[in-house]
C-alpha cells in the first residue's frame, strides 16, 4: 500500500489550498529564554521561527497565508507586515485564548479555497508538502496528518495507525513499546469541516476535535515523514533547534527525504 515520495516537490497552484499557521500561543514554558516576545518571534540564529515556516511555503508556490495570532500578535504584525517573502499575509486574531481548534475556527472566514493546510507555528517538519497533498486527494480522507516515528519517546501523544493508513485513535503523553507515531503538527482538512469547530469557545484540535470527528465516523488519514520534526516548546528543544534549524529553509533544495504513507 505505500507509495514513495518522488525527489522533488510539485509545486502548489496559489489557491489550491490556503495555508493557515498557528501562531497566537504565549510560549510561557520558553520565558526563561525569550522573555516576554511571542514564541513564533523566538530566534533559530538571527531569524525568527516563523520566517522558517514562511520560507518553506514560498519555496512550495504558495503566494498567501493566513497567520492566527494572539498573545503579542502586534509584535508579529509589525515584524512582517501584510507581505513578507513574497508571500501575502492575512491576520486572524483571537481576543482571548482559544487554543488550537478555537483559533482555527476564527480563521475559517479568511480561506478562500476548498482546503487548508494548516501547521502548528511552533515546529518545523521538512516535509514535501506537494507529496502530502497529492497523498491527500488520493485518499480521499475529511482529515489528513502528517505523522512521523516515534520510539520510546514519552514526551508527546501517539497516533494510532492502520497498515492502510487510516487514523485509528489518539493516545495521551506516555510511554508506548514497539512503533509509534507522532502528530507533526501539519495537517490537510476541507473548510466544510473545519465549520464544525465550535465558534468563539477555547478548543483543542489534537485532544477535542480530531478524536470527536473519530467517534462521528469522519476519515482521518497519516502521512508518515522520515525526516525532521523539530519543535521549540521548551527550552531544552529550543536549544537543540538552534543547531539542527541553523539552515533550515535558505536554499532551494527539494523538499523533504523519501517517505511513505504509514
Amino acid at each position: 500500500m505505500a507509495s514513495c515520495w518522488p525527489r522533488t516537490s510539485p509545486r502548489f497552484a496559489p489557491n489550491v489550498a490556503n495555508p493557515i499557521i498557528l501562531c497566537g500561543g504565549a510560549g510561557t514554558r520558553l520565558r526563561t529564554v525569550i522573555g516576554e516576545e511571542p514564541k513564533s518571534l523566538a530566534c533559530i540564529g538571527r531569524r525568527p521561527f516563523l520566517e522558517i515556516l514562511l520560507r518553506q511555503l514560498r519555496r512550495h508556490g504558495f503566494e498567501r497565508v493566513i497567520l492566527a495570532v494572539g498573545y503579542q500578535k502586534d509584535l508579529v504584525r509589525l515584524h512582517f507586515g501584510d507581505h513578507a517573502l513574497g508571500l501575502k499575509i492575512s491576520y486572524s486574531v483571537e481576543l482571548t485564548p482559544l487554543g488550537t481548534g478555537g483559533a482555527l475556527r476564527n480563521a475559517v472566514a479568511l480561506i478562500e479555497s476548498d482546503i487548508a493546510l494548516i501547521m502548528n507555528g511552533d515546529s518545523y517538519t521538512d516535509v514535501d508538502l506537494g507529496a502530502f497533498w497529492t497523498n491527500f486527494q488520493q485518499e480521499s480522507a475529511d482529515v489528513s496528518l502528517v505523522v512521523v516515528p516515534a520510539e520510546d519517546r514519552d514526551d508527546c501523544g501517539s497516533v494510532a495507525v492502520a497498515p492502510d493508513g487510516r487514523v485509528l485513535g489518539f493516545r495521551e503523553k506516555q510511554l508506548v513499546v514497539g512503533k509509534t507515531y507522532v502528530n507533526a503538527g501539519i495537517y490537510l482538512a476541507g473548510k466544510r469541516i473545519l465549520g464544525e469547530i465550535p465558534e468563539d469557545i477555547q478548543v483543542s484540535l489534537e485532544t477535542e476535535m480530531f478524536p470527536r470527528w473519530l467517534k462521528e465516523g469522519k476519515s482521518l488519514g497519516a502521512f508518515l515523514h522520515f525526516g525532521e520534526c523539530v519543535d521549540i516548546g521548551t527550552p531544552d528543544r529550543f536549544k537543540s533547534a538552534q543547531i539542527i534549524l541553523a539552515n533550515a529553509e535558505l536554499d532551494e533544495h527539494p523538499a523533504g527525504r523519501e517517505g511513505k504513507r504509514a
